[in-house]
């Protein structure tokens, strides 16, 4: 970086990324089954290196099976409620203001096994599984069933796979 002063020309909105503001009820809407998503930002606006999408879970809402991604991290905080995560074989429940961080290759799900809703922050980086969301609300809008099998294809196209095997012990911590 340089020590020289910017000059005027250098500041030009030319010059600037375009910011991205998403105001509340903005967003494309995802709703898959008990399930509804906002996407925040799908990666158009930051060069694929991130993608965001608020999710709520009604109450009694399973999720999906436990997978593994081979691309991408994911993380997910918890805005209100609790949120089950299951980590390999432990367990914890995220209730509001936890952070869950999975790295590539650990095995994950999560579910809102209570009786009030709950809102979670689910980012992605970079920003991979947001088609992955989209492209099950396609086979829903095209009247094929969301069946498990039908879920791994889709899975598959993402560099994500369902746990098949035992997993041991693989988590660190206790509850969240």
């Amino acid at each position: 970086m340089s020590d020289e002063p910017m000059t005027s020309d250098a500041l030009t909105p030319a010059n600037h990324p375009a910011v991205s503001v998403v105001g509340p009820g903005d967003g494309e809407t995802i709703v898959l089954g008990t399930t509804r998503l906002r996407v925040l930002e799908d990666g158009g606006n930051t060069k694929h290196r991130l993608g965001l999408a608020e999710s709520i879970l009604a109450p009694h809402t399973p999720g999906p099976a436990q997978h593994r991604h081979a691309r991408h991290d994911e993380g997910f905080y918890v805005i209100s409620g609790t949120v089950r995560f299951t980590v390999g074989e432990k367990e914890y429940d995220a209730t509001a203001g936890t952070l869950v961080m999975v790295p590539p290759g650990a095995p994950h799900t999560f579910a809102n096994t209570t009786d009030q809703r709950a809102v979670m922050l689910s980012i992605f980086t970079p920003d991979l599984y947001v088609q992955y969301f989209r492209d099950l609300q396609a086979m829903i809008a095209d009247g094929q069933a969301l069946t498990p099998e039908a879920n791994i294809r889709v899975m598959s196209r993402y560099a994500t796979e369902p746990v098949t095997e035992p997993v041991t012990d693989l988590a660190a911590g206790g509850k969240a």
